[in-house]
């Protein structure tokens, strides 16, 4: 049995993996956060070049908004792909995914919802 930590650390090299294999370019930073039956991922620097000059250049908000519609959409493809790992990282099995990214900082959240919280042991204390 795994502690909270290491089922944390599970996910962030698991979501790192998809987004190097899936999405061509892996995060500069991330952390994930069990609360309970809710997993969030936090995820920054995820925008590739392309994607970067994308956003800049179309008029207004029209980059911005096709980036965010492609984000979400390559992430409801791979949606199996996701609550397979989650589910081999917790044990538990995902009700629902969430997901949004902001064009503005190029920060990604990722928010599953599981069947139940995760059961973990207990780090011991020195």
């Amino acid at each position: 049995m795994r502690t909270q930590g290491e089922i944390e650390a599970a996910v962030c090299q698991g979501i790192s993996r998809f987004e190097q294999e899936f999405m061509g370019r892996g995060p500069k930073d991330i952390r994930t956060f069990l609360l309970g039956d809710l997993l969030l991922v936090r995820l920054q620097g995820v925008f590739t070049a392309a994607e970067q000059h994308l956003v800049k250049a179309l008029p207004g908000e029209k980059g911005r908004e096709l980036l965010k519609q492609v984000r979400s959409q390559l992430i409801e493809t791979a949606r199996p792909i996701l609550e397979t790992m989650i589910r081999e990282a917790t044990g538990v099995n995902v009700i629902s995914l969430h997901h949004d990214i902001s064009t503005a900082t190029g920060e990604e959240v990722v928010l599953f919802t599981l069947v139940e919280s995760p059961v973990f042991r207990e780090m011991k204390k020195k």
